[in-house]
């Protein structure tokens, strides 16, 4: 809404100075610094108004014998709603509204953050289990669906069957080559496909996300690392100067979503001040749910979702040590033909916990270690996925 301001003063009223706005970069800045600026005045009100008001505490599993648990189980919860705000008001007061992909993004922060509170909702408030899985899944697909269809069908996106694709010479990737064998017909229908990976992206990334919120700090900072990383490469898309140099696939307008990312860095670095061990509050699925499906859809939207398994890394394998603990636990039960109610012996176990940040704990390593490596590791692979562009 700034923008349009500053735009009447400058070109009706030649506003000395008011000009700056039109720079991607000065509002990029100005999002990061008013998002970093809620967190930090309206944090500590939130967590008060949770913990008095409304009572909302954490719910952990004693009998799991984790590092700090009858603490955590006293600390606040629904955090969430407090990134939401950080990542919606800067966009808006900052971005071009008339954007398509900001659009896009504020309906994903949303329309995810009201699946993961009704979660937290009824987990909370009426003692019950929480929204059932399959429900959220089916917010996650309808997201999805939704923002392969505006790729596919809306006027103002171009070459949505296109993205990029690391490590090799051309750096394109054509959805149409899946479908290539339906012949003539193949460019007509190549959209099924893409839709379809857009909605498992989604999923796929936003439960990772809420998979790795398990310890103080460990998903705002891997977020916020994965979101600078975003950041730049929504920035490089969308400059034909930059794009060109790096030959990757130019996306017109889309570095609008800077500002956007920015707002979203802001946000996690800022919730980070009370989410770092000892943890003041958590975001809950409100906020995990939420980071999750706004990384898979921004992905999606600047043609990088291919560069995902290596940006977000650290999903990828919080997710494969559950499967793989599932795997290993059902293997041995069926072989040992253990009575429902036994537990697999933990020294029989693929992990002696899942996901993987567990799994350190319990071999007692300290949380903020853990949650400090696990950052560290997010910025290596931030670093080499940004490096991909060129090496081919």
């Amino acid at each position: 809404m700034l923008y349009y301001l500053f735009d009447w003063l400058h070109n009706s009223l030649g506003v000395p100075g008011a000009g700056v706005f039109q720079y991607i970069s000065f509002r990029s800045a100005a999002s990061i610094i008013t998002s970093l600026f809620i967190m930090l005045v309206l944090g500590k009100p939130f967590i008060r108004w949770i913990q008095n008001r409304l009572g909302i505490m954490d719910e952990v599993r004693m009998e799991l014998g984790l590092e700090g648990a009858e603490r955590k189980a006293k600390t606040p919860t629904m955090g969430g709603l407090l990134i939401l705000a950080a990542i919606v008001i800067p966009t808006l007061l900052f971005a071009k509204l008339d954007n398509i992909y900001v659009l896009i993004m504020i309906g994903t922060t949303v329309w995810m953050g009201m699946v993961g509170f009704l979660d937290d909702y009824l987990k909370k408030t009426r003692g019950k289990a929480g929204l059932p899985g399959k429900y959220k899944v089916f917010g996650q697909i309808l997201l999805g669906l939704a923002v392969g269809l505006l790729i596919t069908f809306h006027p103002d996106i171009t070459d949505p069957m296109k993205t990029t694709i690391p490590f090799v010479k051309n750096n394109e990737f054509d959805y149409t080559c899946l479908v290539s064998w339906m012949g003539p017909w193949a460019a007509d229908y190549a959209w099924v496909v893409f839709v379809l990976i857009v909605i498992f992206i989604v999923t796929a990334v936003s439960n990772a996300s809420n998979l790795t919120d398990g310890i103080d700090g460990i998903a705002t900072g891997v977020a916020a690392v994965n979101g600078g990383a975003l950041a730049l490469l929504a920035w490089v898309s969308g400059n034909i100067i930059m794009s060109g140099y790096l030959n990757i696939i130019y996306l017109p307008n889309i570095g609008e979503l800077a500002v956007f990312s920015t707002a979203f860095v802001g946000a996690t670095l800022g919730f980070l001040w009370y989410n770092t061990h000892p943890a003041e509050i958590f975001m809950g699925d409100t906020g995990s749910l939420a980071i999750g499906g706004i990384i898979a859809v921004f992905a999606v939207l600047i043609r990088k979702e291919l560069l995902l398994p290596l940006l977000c890394g650290i999903y990828l394998v919080e997710d494969l040590s559950v499967i793989i603990q599932t795997a290993g636990c059902k293997r041995y039960r069926r072989k040992h033909k253990l009575p429902v109610g036994v537990p697999v012996p933990v020294e029989k176990r693929p992990f002696l916990m899942s996901p993987l940040h567990h799994h350190y704990q319990k071999k007692g390593v300290a949380e903020e270690k853990v949650v400090m490596r696990f950052v560290i590791i997010a910025i290596l692979l931030a670093v080499f996925t940004l490096s991909t562009l060129k090496i081919r």
